[in-house]
């Protein structure tokens, strides 16, 4: 598989990120990228979010997910997380953008204990 010019060897532009496949613990497709959420002062990545559920995206719920929780797997072509879709289907989660306060710490912070994932205020 060809690396595309806007992407390096561990570099992948945002617009590529999104709409990429994410799988569960079991290998089964989950849901996708909708977009990632990226700290301003530090400038990395701190989560993904993933839509899962609707139908052509209508109705789908959004689920924050800690970017610490996913690996890129080249054979899947995708991101895989630890997690199974009924485990996923207790994750915090919104249905959409202005139901999820990103600035409450407390929300975040539920988000990475739901995933094990330590959080970085």
């Amino acid at each position: 598989m060809a690396i595309e010019s806007r992407e390096t060897g561990n570099l992948i532009g945002s617009d590529k990120v999104e709409g990429t496949a994410v799988y569960g613990a079991d290998s089964e497709k989950i849901g996708t990228i909708e977009r990632v959420m990226i700290d301003k002062i530090s400038g990395k990545v701190s989560y993904a979010v993933l839509s899962f559920g609707g139908f052509l995206g209508i109705g789908d719920d959004h689920y924050p997910l800690p970017w610490q929780s996913l690996k890129y797997d080249t054979n899947l072509g995708g991101y895989v997380t630890g997690i199974t879709q009924k485990q996923l289907e207790g994750a915090p989660r919104y249905g959409n953008d202005n139901s999820w306060n990103w600035s409450d710490t407390s929300r975040t912070r539920a988000v990475n204990d739901y995933y094990g994932v330590p959080f970085v205020a």
